[in-house]
């Protein structure tokens, strides 16, 4: 049995690194959905149809929980799978199995607050307002996830996302630094303008910007808090498995990298990223 990480590329590497730190003698199975990458661009029932597809192959290659480790899948996909697709599947597969997110995780770290917290009409008023700006795709931005969920926590926290169309794809495809950060650069400064002012905390709301994390934090200015989703993931998976200790996630250290895509060494930057060249295997 294993932990099953799922993402449409490379970027649900970032999750997976901190996870395999956190979990050190779980075994793992990464699966890159790189036949489709980006999903960010696609349409609703096109994202629940690939991300449905690729939890069915990592369950039936042993994993217990399967963690979405991309945000366009959790934003659009992970609610329609938890009702209507797990049930069947547990059923199907006679043990238990699950799908988790990593909005949740990072709404918790974004807010301070615990996922279950229902906030209190406020009689007194708002005296400041934070601000914290959302770097996603498309899809994410659409689906306003961040701006509803933070804000039915936090009343005294303005949400602005900044959809990125397309940096997904050039990380994934391993482009150069220069262009990458002329990329990046745009973004902020369309954030900036939009609000007027920089934001005091920014969230990498796609897993694929984790990797130039460092290209981000170079584009704001210092004092803005970074939100890093691989560190909110892995401390929340630890309060699951410390409340679900029924789920098998094996103990031999196995570590097993998939992709739909085609399989061999991954980009300089995702080695660089990593810390040593990394192959995938057909899935």
């Amino acid at each position: 049995m294993a932990i099953g990480v799922f993402d449409s590329g490379v970027g649900g590497l970032t999750v997976h690194r901190e996870l395999v730190n956190r979990f050190a003698s779980a075994d793992f199975i990464y699966l890159a959905d790189q036949a489709h990458a980006p999903y960010g661009g696609r349409g609703g029932e096109e994202i629940v149809d690939l991300t449905r597809e690729g939890c069915r192959r990592l369950f039936d290659a042993g994993a217990s929980v399967v963690i979405l480790a991309c945000n366009t899948a959790s934003a659009i996909a992970l609610r329609r799978l938890q009702q209507t697709w797990i049930p069947q599947e547990r059923e199907r597969l006679g043990r238990p199995i699950n799908v988790l997110g990593i909005i949740v995780p990072t709404i918790e770290a974004a807010t301070g607050l615990p996922w279950s917290y229902e906030a209190e009409p406020r009689e007194e008023k708002i005296e400041a307002i934070a601000v914290t700006g959302v770097f996603c795709t498309a899809a994410t931005a659409m689906s306003r996830v961040y701006e509803i969920e933070i804000d039915k926590r936090r009343e005294d926290i303005a949400v602005f996302t900044e959809p990125c169309p397309g940096l997904a794809g050039l990380i994934e495809l391993g482009a150069p630094a220069e262009e990458l950060e002329v990329v990046v650069r745009d973004h902020v400064d369309a954030l900036r303008r939009r609000i007027g002012r920089h934001p005091d905390k920014a969230v990498l709301g796609c897993t694929h910007y984790e990797i130039v994390a460092e290209v981000f934090k170079g584009a704001l200015p210092e004092g803005v808090e970074l939100i890093h989703q691989p560190t909110a993931v892995a401390d929340s998976l630890e309060r699951y498995f410390a409340r679900h200790p029924d789920y098998d996630i094996g103990n031999t250290g196995r570590r097993t990298f998939l992709t739909t895509g085609i399989p061999g060494p991954q980009s300089a930057l995702v080695s660089q990223f990593w810390g040593a060249p990394l192959t995938f295997d057909a899935a």
